[in-house]
């Protein structure tokens, strides 16, 4: 969901939710890559029963990364997808349900997004493009140096939308993934696995949330079932928070700003293609040999504790001496819907309220401050009560020229620091103005082998002070020619030389940047005419158009809300402007909505697709159906501008303004249609039509034999399957057109992965239970749920969203973390050989890990039985096996014409004899600091500490491949790819 900036604030906040995750790899044993056993206990110390994938979050980068080499085709994208879900399957280890759900068609408020995302997608690849060509012809005009262009065909991001057939293949490919690891993960064989396709309606996070509560309303229903849900939108955290489960946790990738990207035009790092100079490309090792491969730090993920959120929550919530009781499950919930007002993806924020500005904290204390005269809460099941926000509203419309005034004031005073910033910077990174030379020359650090001898330094330090005098009067010469010259001005300095006479500062050059041109001026009176006046081309005066606009917005507010606890509403329902109203226009709003729609459908994938898309992408769509954006003659071509505004409503970046296109009319899209729907091929109407979630299970699972009979009975019915077969879980199910048998062959929809040949899963078509109509979830918690102990103690408190902040590793608050001094980062660098630019062949490859983590004479003790939890099959851990102390080899030269060399080798040797003592004493396992001692004390928290270092040192290399230790037959040689 679109809430800019909500993650950084909430973690910084309450900073106690973060948790880093403990991720076990997989070993290498005689060149064979060994996989890790899932069906272990959880490294984390924590047990999850279901995990949720929004499986968009997974798409977009497996298909199109950021920070490494993009694949090459489809293939390589549907393997990426995989390892990145295998990844999620290790750290979370679900052990009764994975649920993955991919965006299907969405409800017509969350179209309007999509379109502009889309079309800002496909306006910035043409402005790319162009910017591309340019620079390119400027640089070689100049005489630089670029390589050959590429002649290869650009992703479009925009196959990611349900209808196209890059989502068909998805579809298929997950359906292989799935039956393979249902037969050969021993971790997989319990677990139920549900695949929601784009195909069936709805936006994955919320098609896990209505599994989620329509499981919860049944009688059967676990109400202790710990929740994963994995995604990197915002809303999630709010719609954890809306199950109203005790234990709930979301697992997304940790976020790490400022990024190094490659030019775009040359490729080299360390600069953008605006700043290129067309530089050759400097050699990548000795040979050249790393030219092609990018040195890229592996992604970590962290865990939010929602259950510890909570508990942040009930202390800033609670309040006293009320009217009426309180209950904190109606405080969640109304914390839930304040939040809608900084920002979603159904409706633009209100102009007062921006987070960076601590808008929640503001709302928090006039609820506060209010809730004592509404008499209740503001929501209850996810219905508003809009008496009462009303209130809060006034509230803010009161403070809201202040606001504005306040904003200013801190826009102004960081733009007065960042001038002063850049100023210091600049005078830092001048070079100085007169440097030694000789043997007193600056030297980098490290860049000697050893100490150099002096030689006749007396008149060295002559030969200084004599370019330090000339170096002086110079300077005094160049400043008195330029007070010459301008009148006796002294202001001018040394660098006014005569070629800076009559000539205009350059653009770069200015102290300040130039800032985009803001009509409204919110902080000056009249800011209410201007802004409805710019925004919306009416006068503030009519009262009429104010009124529709807050009654949208109202409207919009009880949708989102009811999309969060109840499901969707309404399919045809959307937001019909680009701007919010103020605060202060919220008055008499309690008769503006009474109830929506019933009986509203989805779109189809098609339609979608010609509601979205730009015409730039038009080949995803039929023949005749693309037409209707390009022809002259269509009756809707004006849904399809070539180009538009980008309105920047006060911000800097034009990703953050607000995209001027116009909304499509349901109507004349479906009139406009219905003419072309008769040349739809049999494939493009099977892609056009709603599908269903199908389950699949193992032989092992007790589902199975109950699958396997209905299809042997040819049951045409729905049929529903007893709870007590599936964890609790309830549902109908019916046949699937195309199903994935017991012992019959699965063909691999990718040729670099070979069929399934023993084949051990079973899939069914699967539909939630369903409800009368009117049904109300109730947004409580449910009976017999234990609520998990208090985490927070005191100091949590003192510390929020201030001071320096150490992250937890897993979910055991005692386990403590090692913190190593620069010595031993030292002797890490000498004892472990890292490779070059991540020297291994492609991002998706099987490389093993470096030699050099097998060095050494340790071997780790042999336990029988299982490996406890906390012991990471990486068996060569910086704490279970010494480095190896490989002292660096200096050169045997003679300083000062003695022997001077002899007595830095001694002081090398001597720390190797030293270490070397240590390292033995330790292996004889009798001391308190033995090696042997310390790797086998099963419950001994350094281990753990270790391993996160040893994590970090890892980042460098990619996960293993899909094929790794898996089980599968090798393909033909023939057949395989050889990434690059």
């Amino acid at each position: 969901m679109g809430v800019p900036a909500f993650f950084r604030w909430l973690s910084r906040k309450y900073s106690s939710i973060i948790v880093h995750c403990v991720e076990e790899r997989s070993k290498e044993c005689n060149g064979v890559r060994i996989p890790v056993d899932t069906s272990k206990p959880n490294p984390n110390e924590v047990e999850f029963d279901n995990l949720y994938l929004d499986m968009n979050g997974i798409i977009h980068p497996c298909t199109h990364p950021e920070d490494k080499p993009a694949p090459k085709n489809e293939d390589e994208m549907m393997v990426a997808i995989f390892e990145y879900i295998d990844r999620l399957f290790n750290i979370v280890r679900p052990r009764r349900v994975l649920y993955m759900a991919i965006d299907g068609v969405a409800p017509r408020a969350k179209m309007n997004q999509q379109r502009s995302r889309r079309f800002r997608a496909s306006k910035e690849g043409a402005e790319l493009t162009e910017e591309k060509q340019r620079m390119r012809e400027e640089i070689i005009q100049r005489g630089g140096y670029l390589p050959p262009e590429e002649i290869k065909e650009r992703f479009d991001s925009n196959c990611i939308t349900p209808g196209t057939e890059f989502m068909d293949n998805l579809a298929h490919c997950l359906r292989y993934y799935v039956a393979d690891r249902l037969s050969n993960d021993p971790g997989w064989r319990n677990i139920t696995v549900f695949l929601s396709d784009a195909s069936v309606p709805g936006e994955g996070e919320h098609k896990i949330m209505d599994f989620i509560r329509r499981q919860r309303a049944q009688p059967n229903h676990d109400p202790n079932t710990h929740h994963c849900l994995c995604g990197a939108d915002a809303d999630l955290i709010m719609l954890g928070l809306a199950t109203h489960e005790p234990n709930f946790t979301i697992i997304r990738e940790e976020f790490k700003p400022n990024k190094p990207r490659p030019c775009a035009l040359c490729g080299q790092m360390g600069h953008e293609i605006k700043d290129c100079q067309g530089t050759a490309r400097e050699k990548q090792g000795e040979h050249d040999q790393f030219a092609d491969t990018m040195p890229v730090a592996e992604q970590e993920f962290i865990f939010i504790r929602l259950c510890v959120l909570r508990e942040y929550l009930e202390r800033e919530l609670t309040m006293a001496s009320l009217p009426f009781p309180f209950d904190f499950e109606r405080s969640v919930d109304d914390w839930v819907f304040m939040c809608f007002f900084v920002g979603n993806d159904f409706l633009p924020h209100l102009p007062s309220l921006e987070i960076r500005e601590g808008a929640i904290d503001r709302l928090v204390g006039i609820y506060k401050d209010v809730v004592h005269k509404t008499g209740g809460y503001l929501t209850q099941n996810g219905f508003v009560n809009l008496e009462r926000v009303e209130m809060i509203m006034h509230a803010v419309g009161v403070a809201e020229d202040n606001i504005f005034k306040k904003r200013k004031e801190d826009d102004e005073n960081f733009k007065r620091r960042m001038k002063e910033k850049k100023k210091r910077m600049k005078a830092e990174h001048q070079a100085p103005a007169y440097l030694t030379t000789g043997q007193f020359a600056p030297q980098a650090l490290g860049g000697r082998d050893r100490p150099q001898p002096v030689h006749n330094a007396r008149h060295q330090a002559f030969d200084m002070r004599m370019q330090s005098r000339d170096h002086n009067n110079r300077e005094a010469a160049q400043s008195l020619k330029a007070m010459m010259r301008n009148g006796g001005n002294s202001s001018a300095g040394p660098s006014d030389s005569s070629d800076s006479r009559g000539v205009k500062r350059k653009a770069e050059d200015s102290d300040s940047e130039p800032e985009p041109e803001d009509n409204v001026r919110l902080w000056e009176e009249g800011w209410k005419q201007r802004y409805y006046k710019t925004k919306f081309d009416v006068d503030v005066t009519d009262e009429d158009f104010k009124r529709k606009v807050v009654k949208s917005y109202v409207e919009g507010l009880c949708w989102v809300l009811r999309y969060y606890y109840q499901g969707c509403a309404s399919w045809k329902w959307y937001f019909p402007f680009h701007y919010a109203p103020f605060a202060s226009d919220f008055k008499d709003i309690v008769g503006m909505f009474s109830e929506f729609e019933k009986g509203t459908k989805p779109f189809k994938p098609l339609e979608q697709l010609m509601g979205v898309f730009p015409a730039a992408s038009g080949n995803f769509l039929p023949t005749t159906w693309r037409n209707l954006m390009t022809s002259p003659d269509s009756s809707i071509i004006d849904f399809y501008p070539d180009d538009f505004a980008i309105d920047l409503n006060g911000k800097k970046y034009a990703w953050q303004g607000v995209a001027l296109l116009p909304f499509v009319d349901e109507r004349r899209l479906r009139a406009a249609l219905d003419d072309v729907y008769p040349d739809l091929t049999s494939e493009e109407v099977k892609r056009n039509s709603l599908g269903s979630d199908v389950l699949f299970v193992a032989r092992s699972h007790p589902l199975c034999d109950f699958i396997q009979e209905l299809y042997r009975a040819q049951s045409n019915e729905g049929t529903e399957f007893p709870a007590e077969l599936c964890h609790g879980i309830q549902g109908t199910l019916n046949l699937d057109d195309d199903p994935i048998l017991p012992d019959k062959t699965v063909p691999s929809p990718v040729p670099m992965l070979r069929d399934i040949s023993q084949n051990s899963a079973v899939g069914v078509k699967f539909k939630d239970p369903q409800y009368t109509d009117g049904y109300v979830f109730k947004a409580v918690i449910l009976p017999g749920a234990k609520i998990p102990s208090k985490v927070l103690k005191p100091s949590d408190w003192e510390r929020s969203g201030q001071g320096p902040w150490r992250p937890q590793l897993g979910f055991n608050p005692n386990r403590q973390q090692a913190h190593l001094n620069q010595s031993a980062f030292r002797a890490l660098g000498h004892s472990l050989g890292r490779p070059q630019h991540g020297g291994h062949g492609g991002q998706y490859s099987n490389t093993p890990p470096p030699s050099s983590y097998q060095q050494g004479n340790y071997r780790p003790p042999h336990s029988g039985g299982h490996q406890p939890p906390f012991q990471h099959s990486r068996q060569n851990s910086l704490l279970g096996a010494p480095p190896h102390f490989n002292p660096p080899q200096f050169p045997r030269q003679q300083y000062g014409g003695g022997g001077g060399g002899h007595g830095w080798d001694r002081s090398m040797q001597s720390q190797q004899s030293a270490y070397q003592q240590n390292l033995n004493r330790g292996r004889g396992g009798g001391g308190p600091g033995g090696y042997q001692q310390r790797y086998d004390h099963r419950r001994d928290d350094r281990h753990d500490r270790h391993d996160r270092h040893d994590r970090r040192d890892d980042r460098g290399q990619q996960h293993q491949g899909y094929n790794s230790g898996r089980g599968y037959p090798l393909p033909p040689p023939a057949r395989r790819y050889h990434w690059n």
